[in-house]
């Protein structure tokens, strides 16, 4: 991966396992998809999701990896660089 980002990513434990942990917060279940952050483990919904958690987390704390938290697939994602590894 060219991705120093992707490269440098950690695996931190996911701090929700019950789901999106604004959308939980605010008593609402209609995520999509659920990524979690690399530097933080923060669980947030996915950019199909209505309320886009995840990418509002990057915005909101600059934290660059997330990965898909969605059973049986690996991949991670660089909003710095948008870049998939």
């Amino acid at each position: 991966m060219s991705c120093e980002d992707l490269n440098a990513a950690g695996t931190p434990e996911p701090q929700s396992t019950e789901g999106c942990q604004d959308c939980l917060e605010q008593g609402r279940t209609d995520w999509v998809h659920l990524r979690t952050c690399l530097t933080c483990g923060r669980v947030g919904c996915c950019d199909s999701s209505p309320l886009r958690h995840a990418s509002g987390h990057y915005a909101a704390t600059g934290h660059p990896v997330i990965r898909s938290a969605q059973p049986g697939e690996q991949w991670r994602w660089c909003f710095v660089h948008e870049e998939v590894g």
